[in-house]
């Protein structure tokens, strides 16, 4: 959730002149989750509150919201539990958000910038993955594989975004070795944010040319040039054109490598609009059209002619892996349904019958196939986490609607 709100907040950062009427709607939402990790950060001094529920008794049960009956179970971490990764990752979304409301809502953007700098405190002081000192919870659902060195330079560079504070860069200078740079897989995810820091680091770069921060730029076009097909070490694609990665939930890292070669291309037209690939020159222009492919194939421009956005053009998937959406609502059977008896609809070959309007499921496997169906959840099941980059890709091309 916190990265979730991380990309909603650049998105909005980035591309929120494009948005138009909607930008209230995202700012909206934003500060829903933002005002949720505000609380989680600051109900007990010294603690950062990272999950709610006992998520093998939830993942068990094939149950509405309205009728969860599971322990609420909360756990947090702290100086004795510490939890680097997770603290950071919330530190970046605070921040994040902080410069979104620094001029509508200034008290608000102060103090989410406040709570971002002693949370990441907290992260830097007390170091250790929340994997491992809440594991028995965590994995494995949400393991920390990356480690949280990542999560350390990502709220570091946030931080710095928002407030200029200079003792956040001598940080990432004095750290910045630390992040696993050297065996990168270019990935950029919930769990892993190295290719997010170089991009985001690349513009202080690019705008100030100091020396040490080069590295962050030749380390963002090393990941933006693995994105384009053809190109010596380019990443896997399917027959059909879209970036493969792996097989669960694969449209997590389309969608952000997507935000991220548009976003980069950003920068580099403020800096001559190119950069090199070896010896090949890649225009900004080459990479907004590759961000286009992959935005246009999830919303339908595919072998299957289906659109992974639920809702969206006439054919999407109708089986999608989600509790709220495959049990019918309390308005059609107002009887309670139980933990178990809501297996009769995950078992079922029916469609949803709540559409989940705008959700990004996993997609397709690495042949373009979907089979659309409820139990093969690494294709069928929607995340927060896929839909915010999307939400910054699709702005900047609504500018040219």
């Amino acid at each position: 959730m916190a990265f979730t709100t991380t990309m909603l907040a650049w998105s909005i950062i980035e591309f929120g002149d494009n948005m138009k009427s909607e930008l209230a709607n995202a700012k909206a939402a934003l500060q829903w989750s933002s005002d949720y990790l505000l609380k989680a950060a600051t109900a007990t001094p010294g603690t950062l509150y990272v999950q709610v529920g006992e998520p093998n008794s939830d993942h068990h049960c094939w149950e509405r919201p309205e009728d969860m009956d599971t322990p609420r179970n909360v756990y947090k971490i702290s100086a004795q539990n510490p939890g680097s990764d997770v603290a950071a990752e919330t530190a970046a979304a605070l921040a994040a958000a902080s410069i979104v409301f620094q001029n509508s809502n200034p008290s608000y953007s102060k103090m989410l910038l406040q709570t971002a700098m002693n949370v990441f405190d907290l992260a830097d002081k007390y170091r250790g993955s929340y994997s491992d000192s809440l594991g028995s919870v965590v994995c494995p659902f949400y393991c920390s594989y990356s480690g949280y060195n990542d999560e350390l330079l990502w709220g570091a560079a946030w931080i710095h975004r928002a407030s200029n504070d200079a003792s956040y860069m001598s940080y990432i200078q004095s750290n910045g070795h630390t992040d696993g740079s050297e065996d990168d897989d270019f990935s950029f995810s919930w769990d892993d944010k190295r290719a997010g820091t170089k991009v985001l680091l690349s513009k202080f770069f690019l705008e100030n040319k100091i020396d040490e921060f080069q590295m962050y730029k030749q380390h963002s076009d090393n990941y933006i040039c693995s994105l384009i097909p053809g190109l010596p070490n380019s990443q896997s694609y399917t027959p059909g054109g879209l970036l493969y990665k792996q097989s669960e939930s694969n449209l997590q890292y389309v969608t952000t490598s997507s935000f991220l070669l548009l976003t980069y291309a950003k920068y580099l037209n403020s800096n001559g609009g190119r950069t090199s690939c070896g010896s090949t020159i890649v225009t900004s222009d080459s990479l907004i059209v590759q961000a286009k492919k992959q935005i246009d194939y999830i919303l339908g421009d595919n072998p299957m002619r289906m659109s992974y956005m639920v809702g969206f053009s006439d054919k999407y998937p109708t089986r999608i892996h989600h509790r709220g959406s495959s049990v019918p609502s309390v308005h059609d059977h107002p009887d309670r349904i139980s933990c178990d008896d809501g297996r009769q609809y995950y078992n079922s070959g029916s469609p949803n019958p709540n559409i989940l309007i705008g959700a990004i499921v996993g997609g397709p496997d690495s042949n373009d196939n979907y089979g659309d169906d409820r139990s093969n959840y690494s294709e069928s099941e929607p995340a927060t986490y896929i839909n915010a980059p999307f939400v910054g890709a699709v702005a900047f091309f609504s500018a040219g609607d």
